[in-house]
């Protein structure tokens, strides 16, 4: 085949992902304000942009580190009480409980 050929191609498949994209976020962001699954559309919206944009892959790996930096301030990142109390150093005298 032509190199034209192929080059056509993936454009075609370039502007394909992008419109499949784009209506899923749009989706998403209308079921923000409607009852659905708005951002769970919006990140699968951009997981489709992503395949093919750099930036839109860039987004959403900014979106999930602010993601989970919201779920460890809210639920405390798993950690008990045990873990958070800080621990003396290894040469300190023991003591008894």
């Amino acid at each position: 085949m032509h190199p034209i050929v192929f080059e056509t191609l993936r454009q075609a498949r370039r502007a394909i992902i992008a419109v499949v994209g784009f209506t899923v976020v749009a989706l998403g962001a209308l079921m923000i304000v409607t009852p659905g699954p708005g951002w769970l559309v919006i990140f699968i919206g951009l997981s489709v942009l992503a395949v093919e944009f750099v930036w839109a892959r860039r987004l959403l790996k900014r979106l999930k580190r602010k993601g989970a930096q919201v779920r460890d301030a809210i639920f405390g990142a798993g950690t008990t009480p045990d873990e958070i109390a800080p621990k003396p150093p290894a040469d300190a005298p023991r003591r008894a409980p």
